[in-house]
Parts: structure tokens; sequence; C-alpha cells
């Protein structure tokens, strides 16, 4: 007979979703059990976020010595030494690692090592012991998807396998132009490989804005990183010198390897959701606003969830649902308010609605949008980048999304989303003081030229 122990809170999977849950309800007093098979801290602090964007800061300082001599400064890129690039990255996870096991254990929580299975609405079975939860929070993130009929293996890799290569590739292929595909090819472009990207819809991270696709686009074509849109897989195979991936228009394809990058998946599947009355819609956990599964006290947070599929997301879902069993009786979150960063070069940030989604939901008469390019900003202009803010607004009313392309770009969506979240006018912002010089002003031109009182800017 298994034996059970009994808590306030069982929380299965330790990524940023589940960990985030289980310190938030152990702040609150709470005793919690948290279930992870790998690592606390999931896919995004060892195989996802943290490690690439060490890959994308090396890539930038590739990039600083190739270009040293047009900022009066001597210096020359002699190629990537990958065994310490490894050692910086590993270095960069083992601490944040080490940090997080110190806080997980600081807060009296129960760390549960082992695959867990949801075996009662309030139960999870680990190692043939069960753990019941007055609460169950489900949290066990995503895994990279493929395409029918692509098998990965050898030179067909994933994000995974991406960062554990030990060598630069001469030649890429990336399937798949959302945010993991770009970031790689942004890096390996940096890294001096050819690069190639094919994405099956109309543009580069079509998730975004069209004129930042647009703009990514344009800067991709300088750095001479090709990419195919509008094709979609049809078959790929090894050749002797690597992949040949064939698309449905019969355009092929060579490269050393191939990176699949089409996407994440839920990690539900044979967990015991369903059987315990848990609904799945396309494998992922189908929940009300506050997160709640419709069973008995289970909730779910993260990559599980439908919707944007982002660590600072899990977070927050996290802290909700802690709250929410608490009894603290929380602000259900906004999805279109979350900030998203892509870590290319150059960068992309954004929060709130599209131009096009904006219009689709508030007619085309009641919107507003401005461009403000950062060729007219001191800082941008000393960092040597390209790019523009796009604001978008109800008309006469507050803004309701903000985008932006460019050098280090990602640092300034944390005004954007206050914007955005408090649903601030233009006259609002433009009466704030934006240090000078800085890449933050822009926003503050941009908000000033909205308001109808351009100053670094032409009507």
């Amino acid at each position: 007979m298994a034996e059970t122990r009994t808590f306030d809170v069982v929380v299965l999977g330790g990524g940023s979703g589940g960990y985030a849950a289980a310190l938030r309800a152990a702040q609150l007093g709470l005793t919690v059990a948290l279930v992870e098979q790998d690592k606390l801290g999931g896919t995004c602090l060892h195989r996802g976020c943290i490690p690439t964007k060490a890959l994308l800061h090396a890539a930038e300082v590739a990039d600083a010595a190739r270009e040293s001599e047009s900022f009066g400064v001597r210096a020359t890129f002699d190629g990537i030494d990958m065994a310490a690039l490894a050692r910086y990255k590993d270095g960069v996870v083992a601490g944040l690692y080490q940090g997080l096991q110190g806080l997980v254990s600081s807060r009296g929580i129960t760390l549960v090592a082992g695959h867990g299975k949801l075996v009662a609405p309030d139960t999870v079975e680990v190692g043939g012991e069960r753990y019941t939860g007055r609460n169950v929070v489900l949290a066990t993130g995503s895994y990279s998807r493929t395409l029918p009929g692509l098998e990965v293996g050898g030179r067909v890799i994933t994000s995974e396998q991406a960062l554990e290569l030990d060598y630069v590739p001469r030649s890429a292929l990336v399937l798949g132009g959302g945010v993991i595909g770009v970031e790689f090819a942004s890096v390996w472009r940096s890294f001096g490989a050819d690069v190639h990207v094919v994405e099956a819809l109309d543009h580069l991270v079509p998730a975004e804005d069209v004129a930042v696709s647009k703009a990514l686009e344009r800067a991709f074509r300088k750095r001479g990183i090709g990419f195919t849109l509008g094709d979609r897989f049809a078959s790929a195979s090894e050749t002797d010198s690597g992949v040949r991936l064939t698309l449905e228009s019969g355009a092929a394809l060579d490269a050393e390897v191939l990176l699949v990058a089409v996407g994440r998946g839920p990690r539900t599947a044979g967990l015991g959701f369903e059987e315990q009355g848990v609904r799945l819609d396309r494998g992922f956990v189908v929940v009300d606003e506050r997160l709640h599964t419709g069973v008995g006290n289970v909730y779910a947070t993260g990559d599980i969830v439908p919707g944007l599929q982002l660590a600072h997301r899990g977070f927050a879902q996290g802290i909700f649902v802690a709250e929410q069993i608490a009894g603290l009786d929380p602000t259900p979150i906004d999805e279109s308010g979350i900030p998203r960063v892509t870590y290319s070069d150059p960068e992309i940030a954004s929060v709130g609605l599209t131009e096009q989604a904006a219009r689709e939901r508030f007619g085309d008469d009641a919107v507003e949008t401005l461009d403000y390019n950062l060729a007219g900003n001191g800082r941008s202009k000393i960092l040597a980048t390209q790019g523009f803010v796009k604001l978008v607004r109800r008309a006469d009313g507050p803004v309701v999304g903000v985008h932006l392309v460019g050098a280090r770009v990602g640092e300034l969506v944390g005004e954007a989303q206050l914007i955005v979240n408090w649903e601030a006018h233009p006259e609002d912002v433009a009466a704030l003081v934006h240090a000078h010089p800085t890449q933050n002003e822009a926003l503050g031109e941009a908000h000033l030229a909205l308001a109808g009182k351009p100053l670094h800017a032409h009507n």
C-alpha cells in the first residue's frame, strides 16, 4: 500500500509556473509539495530562455568584435571557442539553479524528485508514494514539437540539441520563423554560419505586428540571413554532407544541420489528467479565467494552458493560482498585457494589441497608430542601431499596443507594459520626463508625437 502524505498544495512540475506557485503558496503560509522529475527551473532555466540568451549575448560580443573598427576600436573576431562558450553558458545556468534550490529549501517546501502522475483529483503519485493536496496545481510544461514525417535525430535537431552543439555549423536550415527559429538563426549567423529560415506563414515572427515582421526581414537580409516565406515542409533526408529539406513548392535546400523550431507542445500525455476528468483540447489543459480545470481543486499554469508560452506568463500564473488558493481573490491575468521579447539582432519587444488586432476589435476608424524612428534617438545613434517604436491607440483613447524593434529594446518593454496595462493616454506619457540620452526617450518622443506635440520628430 502506497504511503500518503497530505499538503495544502501539491504542485506537479518545477518549471516557471510550478515553482512560482510553490514559492508564493509557501510565502502565504501553506504547506507545499513540489514534484519534479528533472531539475528545478524546467525548460526555461536549463534548456530554453537562459542558455539561449547566453548564446545570444556571446553573439552580440562576436558582432561587436567584428564591427569594432567602425567605433574606432581595433579588435579582431578570430572565431568561437565552443568549449569556453559552453562553460560560460553552463555557469550562468548553474548559478541560477543553485539560487533557486536555495529559495525552495528556505521556504520549507517539500521537494519530491521523480515522475509524478495524477491518480486522483487530489493526489499525485511518485515512485509508489502518494502526495495528497487539498489543492493540486498542474504545471508540467512543454516539449519541442516536430512535424508529421519529420523525425528528429542525427543532423535534424531541436533547440535542446542546438544548445549542446560543440561546433558552429558551416550552414544551417531553420524550419520555423517564430521566436526560437529567428533567435537561433541570429546566433548562428553571428558565429559565422550560413543560415536560411523557412516559415510556412507570410512573415517571420508572424505573431508580431506586420511592421515589426517586415523590419526584421529587412535586417535579416542585410545580415545575409536567407529566408523562404509561405512555403511548407514536405520532407527531409540526410545526405553525405548534411540534410536536404524539400518544400511543398518543390524547392530543395541543403545545409549541414536542420533545426526544427515549429513550436512547443503541452506535456500532458500519460500523466493521468484525462482519467481524473481534466479536459484537454489538442493536448492543452482547458481552464477558466481563474486557471481552474473544473475538477475538484485542480488548477493549471504555464505552457500546458492555451496561450502565450512564456516563462514570465508561467511565473504570473503560478503566483495567481497560489493567491487564489489562499483566498486572496487576485485579478485575472490579461493575456494581451503580457510583454513579449525576441532576442534576435535586432531585438523585438511588444505588449498589447497589434494594429491588425486593434482594428479587428475596435474598427478601422477607431484606431490610430504612430511610428517613431530610432534614427532620431541619440542613444540609438551611438549604438548604431536601426528600428522604431510603433504605438497603437484607440482614437481619443488609451494606448493599446506598443511595438519596438532595435538593439536592446527588450529593456524598454517594462515601461511599455505599464503604459498598456494602466491604459495610459499619449498625453499621460508625454508629460513624463525621460532621461537623456537613453533609448527610453524614444518611448517618450513617440507619445509626445501621438499627443500632437512632437519634439524631435516631424509632424
